[in-house]
């Protein structure tokens, strides 16, 4: 899962990069200090990977991971070359989605680049400047198809169609993600590589006065705005995160508790991307290794198999599967098949989050 981070100057995006990835990039308090994008790879905490490599005294535990990239700040007219120009449009198309740090703090220490604290404006100017960029790729698309549209080939016809639907709806100044499409389009957009067809997540980062709840009135603006088309808000304390990043397993625990938090904003962070992505993990275990698998949820046995390795999915045979909380209460594999709760599943089984999986197979 790889997640790029965007927003404007100041917002607080370094900071939560840093917190979340330990990566120790600069920050500072003005435009365009982050040039090049960052990038860190994160594991995901996963008790249920803790728990398997310590009942198979596993060699090794794999968790799944996350890339962060934290992309330079943009501003109005970045999409024109304003700021650091279309420097960032590369590193955005690479990732799966795109989380929008948005500030929701009040700090006269830290200036704001517009001035006045608004979410919504905020939003807009990203929104207005991917949306631009996108019309161009748009209008180049449409210039391709039109040139072969004298072949009657009715894929071209279809995308060139599209196309047009497309240019109109960037053109009312509506990102591509809230456009209308059928199961076929849907597949057919992919080929537009279109920064505004990405999920978003909007990290609304709050202040430290606004613990524990984490709610003020700029957090639920954002909200109801994630509500309309579609997206999902997060509040978020990017200055908690960065103290919490330095402090022992131990410590951080105690800080979360005395701050009326359940959790670090990096495990929520997580799982609101596995959320928007529509994700779920699989595990193996062993004496060898005991490993987090990230799947799209609704993949059948085999499909799950090649995430492993080709070779498993081409000569899938069966997977033996069982539940989690089944082994975790029963103890081990052998109890967990004595009450007959390990099962044999075939190539038609759709693979749930959490199940422990070992595929049979042969070529």
């Amino acid at each position: 899962m790889k997640l790029g981070i965007v927003g404007l100057p100041n917002v607080g995006k370094s900071t939560l990069f840093n917190a979340i990835t330990k990566a120790g990039a600069a920050t500072a308090n003005y435009p365009f200090c982050t040039i090049d994008p960052n990038v860190g790879v994160v594991s995901v905490p996963d008790s249920r990977l803790d728990f398997l490599a310590n009942l198979y005294q596993s060699k090794k535990k794999v968790p799944a991971a996350v890339e962060f990239v934290d992309i330079a700040g943009l501003v109005k007219g970045a999409s024109q070359g304003e700021g650091l120009g279309n420097q960032f449009l590369s590193h955005i198309r690479e990732t799966a989605a795109i989380v929008h740090v948005v500030r929701c703090f009040e700090n006269k220490d830290i200036t704001h680049v517009s001035g006045a604290i608004n979410p919504l404006d905020d939003i807009d100017i990203i929104d207005t400047e991917l949306i631009l960029a996108d019309m161009d790729s748009a209008a180049k698309k449409l210039e391709r198809l039109e040139k072969n549209i004298r072949l009657q080939d009715k894929s071209v016809i279809a995308q060139r169609d599209l196309a047009l639907r497309l240019k109109a709806h960037l053109d009312g100044g509506k990102p591509a993600r809230t456009m209308s499409l059928s199961g076929e389009e849907s597949e057919m957009i992919k080929d537009f590589f279109l920064i505004t067809a990405k999920p978003v997540l909007y990290a609304c980062n709050v202040g430290e006065n606004d613990l524990p709840e984490m709610e003020n009135e700029f957090t639920q603006v954002v909200k109801q705005k994630a509500l309309k088309e579609g997206a999902a808000a997060l509040p978020i304390c990017a200055k908690i995160e960065a103290e919490l990043s330095e402090l022992s397993e131990q410590d951080r625990q105690e800080f979360l508790k005395d701050l009326g938090l359940k959790e670090a904003g990096l495990n929520r962070l997580i799982k609101a991307g596995y959320d928007l992505l529509g994700l779920s993990t699989f595990l193996t275990a062993g004496a060898d290794e005991s490993r987090a698998w990230t799947i799209k949820k609704g993949f059948l046995a085999p499909q799950a198999a090649g995430v492993i390795h080709t070779d498993f999915q081409r000569g899938f045979i069966r997977a033996e599967v069982m539940n989690f909380g089944d082994l975790e209460k029963l103890g081990s594999q052998k109890a967990v098949k004595d009450a007959g709760l390990l099962r044999s599943e075939g190539k038609e089984y759709v693979v749930k989050d959490g199940d422990i999986i070992e595929f049979k197979f042969n070529v």
